[in-house]
C-alpha cells in the first residue's frame, strides 16, 4: 500500500472528502443509481428491514412528540418515517435516484428533490425541524460539506438521526461483492469530528452493525434489526467488543467490531 493513500485507511482522512468538482461529478454520476445497478432485485416498498435499530437507537431519545418539516436525506421510498409518521406534517426527500420516488407515505404526501453533485442543498437555512439520514454519506465524496449543509438546513432546537458505516467497507479501489463502485464507510474519529466542529450537540450516539448478526439473520431469513432482541444484542456486542477505532479491517478477526455509529444530534444555535 502507498504512503501517499495510507491516511485514507489508517482512517486519519477520509478518501473524496477532498476531491476536486470534477472529481465529485464523476462520483456523482456512479453512484446515483449505484444501489440498483449491483442488486438483480431492486429494492421494493414493504421490505425495509431497520424499524427495530432506528427505534431503539433514535426515535426512543426524541424529546419533540411533533415535527413540522422533516427532510429525508437519501431516504428512498421513506420508509424509516413510518414509525413517527403521524408526528410528522410534512416531509420532503432528497433522493437521487428515479425508481424509489413515492407519492405518498401511508398517506402521507411526500416531496421528493433531486440532489445536485456539490452537495448543496436548494432549501433556506432552518427549514427543518426533523433530519433523518441513514446510510447515505458513505456513497457521497464531500461527507464535511454535505453535513454542513444538513446542520444548515436544521433550526435551532431541531433534531438529526446519522447512521453511517465506520468501516473501509474492504478496498474501495477494487470492485467488492455487494458494494457500489465508490461507497465506503467513514472513520468514526472522523465523523465524530465533523459532529464536533459544526457545534451540534449529541444526544445519543451508539455503535451497531456487529458483523455476526446480519450473518445469523442470514442463515435463519430473518431481518435482525427488524428484531428488538437480536437489536439489544447488536447494541451490547458492538459497545464491547475493542476494534472499533480501525478503519480498515482486512484480517478476519479485525471484522469482529462495531460496523456502524447511530447519532441522533440537536442544533443548540
Amino acid at each position: 500500500m502507498s504512503s501517499e493513500i495510507d491516511p485514507y485507511f489508517s482512517g486519519e482522512k477520509l478518501y473524496g472528502d477532498d476531491f476536486t468538482q470534477d472529481q465529485i461529478d464523476a462520483w456523482f454520476t456512479d453512484e446515483t443509481e449505484g444501489y440498483n445497478e449491483i442488486s438483480d432485485t431492486p429494492r421494493e416498498r414493504g421490505v425495509y428491514g431497520y424499524h427495530a435499530l432506528n427505534i431503539r437507537h433514535g426515535f426512543r431519545h426524541f424529546k419533540s412528540c411533533e415535527f413540522r418539516n422533516a427532510l429525508g436525506f437519501g431516504s428512498a421510498f421513506g420508509e424509516e418515517f413510518l414509525p413517527i409518521i403521524d408526528r410528522v406534517k410534512e416531509i420532503t426527500i432528497v433522493e437521487p435516484s428515479d425508481h424509489f420516488v413515492s407519492r405518498s407515505i401511508e398517506g402521507h404526501p411526500v416531496e421528493y428533490v433531486k440532489p445536485v453533485s456539490s452537495g448543496e442543498l436548494p432549501f433556506k437555512a432552518q427549514s427543518f425541524d426533523l433530519i433523518i439520514c441513514l446510510g447515505t454519506l458513505h456513497h457521497i465524496p464531500n461527507v464535511t460539506f454535505v453535513v454542513s449543509e444538513l446542520h444548515r438546513v436544521l433550526t435551532v432546537g431541531g433534531q438529526a438521526l446519522i447512521r453511517e458505516p465506520i468501516t473501509s467497507m474492504g478496498d474501495w479501489r477494487k470492485p467488492r461483492v455487494g458494494a457500489t463502485k465508490r461507497e465506503r464507510g467513514i472513520p468514526l474519529g472522523y465523523m465524530d469530528a465533523i459532529i464536533d466542529n459544526l457545534g451540534f450537540k449529541v444526544v445519543n450516539k451508539a455503535l451497531c452493525a456487529f458483523p455476526v448478526f446480519n450473518r445469523v439473520g442470514s442463515c435463519f431469513g430473518i431481518s435482525p434489526y427488524s428484531n428488538r432482541v437480536i437489536t439489544t444484542l447488536d447494541h451490547l456486542a458492538s459497545t464491547v467488543a475493542p476494534g472499533k477505532e480501525r478503519y480498515y479491517r482486512p484480517k478476519l478477526f479485525q471484522k469482529f467490531a462495531a460496523g456502524s455509529v447511530f447519532y441522533v444530534l440537536a442544533k443548540s444555535q
